[in-house]
């Protein structure tokens, strides 16, 4: 997180991180919010036999589920504000073998209400990585409001 070059975005990453806390299947998953700044989000998830299909491969949905997340936060860095998937297009390029998933994500165009975002996910293997995936999303930003209807009494 790179912070001390955009002081108000601190506050914009702490919220970020404690709402991706709560997120019972980001847990579930083992995914991690590695890396944070404006206008970008890396998750990464490490090598689990609960993640894989039948050929050892990491399962599609563990991509898209990827880029899914990054997406979304990445859309949510760049105006401090909520945002939700609206859609994405992923094109897996080829099967996702190695020791982790990192998922790169970065804003192509802010939006007021809708972001567009770009990620691509690379799989690694004895620390070289290889690009398995690539994707284009359009994410809906939320204003305050409506988020603050939304949230469970839980959350």
């Amino acid at each position: 997180m790179r912070a001390e070059a955009d002081p108000e975005f601190a506050a914009v990453a702490e919220r970020i991180h404690a709402n991706v806390g709560r997120q019972g299947f980001m847990n579930l998953v083992g995914a991690e919010l590695s890396e944070l700044s404006r206008g970008t989000c890396t998750i990464a998830v490490e090598r689990r036999p609960e993640l894989l299909q039948q050929h050892g491969f990491f399962h599609g949905g563990v991509t898209a589920f990827l880029v899914d997340n990054a997406t979304t936060i990445a859309a949510a860095t760049s105006r401090g504000q909520p945002a939700l998937t609206a859609e994405y297009k992923l094109n897996l390029l080829s099967p996702a073998v190695g020791e982790k998933l990192i998922c790169r994500a970065r804003v192509i165009k802010p939006g007021r209400q809708v972001s567009v975002v770009a990620a691509d996910v690379f799989c690694v293997s004895d620390g070289v990585e290889k690009h398995t995936a690539t994707a284009l999303a359009s994410i809906a930003m939320l204003s305050e409001d409506v988020a603050a209807k939304t949230k469970s009494p839980a959350a």
